[in-house]
């Protein structure tokens, strides 16, 4: 099966980083938490969202639960930035590589600053988007932290 090469992009820094689950390619896009949840029979809040914001003109990633909204106001404040605002679609792509609805926490031309949701650890199996909107993949808490280098925050 030839693979999108977003997705082949995550799926060899997954390999390279020892990351134990394998991409799964859904039959419809699955865009919003809702609708991931949705096709993989979990709820909303183990779909780890992969967030990009504009912080005063730098990338930050922010790997979200599905059943969370993001405090940008408490967040800016707590990194020390002037504005932590929703990037626009080419801000995502430049940093990414990928396009909003499939942004996966791995894969980027360059590292991106991240920041975890705490309330991912009370799921034994998140999932996340694997570089498209029809792909994901299973992963943990604690291995979001360790492929990312990402720091825990409560996000709300």
């Amino acid at each position: 099966m030839s693979t999108h090469p977003n997705v082949q992009r995550v799926a060899d820094a997954l390999a390279a980083a020892g990351a134990t689950g394998e991409i799964r390619i859904l039959d419809e896009a699955a865009p919003t938490a809702a609708a991931a949840a949705a096709q993989l029979g979990c709820e909303v809040g183990a779909i780890a969202n992969s967030l990009i914001f504009d912080g005063d003109g730098t990338p930050v990633l922010i790997l979200t639960s599905g059943a969370h909204r993001v405090d940008t106001a408490k967040l800016a404040a707590e990194l020390g930035l002037t504005k932590l605002k929703r990037a626009t679609p080419d801000f995502v792509k430049q940093h990414t590589g990928q396009a909003i609805g499939g942004v996966a926490p791995v894969g980027h031309p360059a590292p991106v600053r991240t920041l975890v949701d705490t309330t991912l650890d009370q799921y034994d199996v998140a999932w996340a988007a694997a570089g498209i909107p029809h792909s994901v993949f299973p992963t943990s808490y604690d291995e979001l932290l360790r492929l990312t280098n990402g720091t825990p925050v409560v996000v709300n």
